[in-house]
């Protein structure tokens, strides 16, 4: 069934895609997995329309489905959190790249992030590294994410890493990179820490990195 809710997605058969994911809600299964499923079909969406095979309505409508699964799963995660767990483990800022108009992916990395305990600040799509520097300035994350679907955000995610070393905040913030292309050699590029190869690993390595700089030497 996890298989046929992302080939549903895939092919913009809305209907059909959502009533699989009440379906395996409903049967008890991992909405955790339900959300990373439903990533699976936005990377063949981003490939179909790098391809020219999909355009800007497929995108929008994609991003339309992945926000009600997202509605869906959000209780059973948020549920699902530990008791005494706090409310906010730390801090996260997150953008897409300059360049970059998807936010598919970063939609499911800040909601993962916020059903976490992380206190989320999203600066959204197309955003250029002056501005990821003044953020940075004014809300001092513990964590940076830069998100870019196609290949054209590599650049831009140099950039804004770059751009903090030279506004002197490089070490006071751990940068993530991520999205549909990213692998090690594109993290090595970019100057960054680490890239998360889902929403899960990039939850893994906040929380990695907070709990290593909230521990007493």
């Amino acid at each position: 069934m996890f298989e046929r809710l992302v080939q549903a997605m895939a092919d913009m058969r809305e209907e059909e895609a959502l009533s699989l994911a009440g379906e395996l809600l409903e049967s008890g299964a991992d909405p955790v997995a339900i959300l990373q499923h439903a990533r699976q079909a936005m990377e063949i969406v981003g490939s179909r329309y790098g391809e020219g095979i999909y355009f800007l309505p497929e995108l929008i409508m994609a991003g339309e489905m992945l926000s009600r699964v997202a509605q869906m799963t959000q209780s059973r995660i948020s549920s699902a959190r530990p008791a005494g767990q706090e409310a906010s483990s730390g801090k996260v800022l997150i953008g897409t790249v300059k360049g970059d108009i998807h936010d598919i992916g970063k939609g499911i990395v800040c909601f993962m992030m916020e059903a976490a305990g992380f206190q989320v600040l999203d600066l959204g799509i197309d955003v250029p590294p002056a501005r990821f520097v003044e953020a940075v300035r004014e809300h001092r994350p513990d964590v940076l994410g830069l998100s870019g679907l196609l290949t054209l955000a590599y650049d831009p995610m140099k950039a804004t890493v770059e751009a903090l070393q030279a506004a002197g905040l490089r070490d006071a913030v751990r940068v993530m990179i991520g999205g549909g292309a990213i692998d090690e050699g594109i993290r090595a590029y970019t100057g960054a820490d680490a890239y998360g190869g889902d929403a899960v690993a990039a939850v893994s390595l906040a929380r990695q990195w907070v709990r290593k700089e909230r521990t007493p030497a």
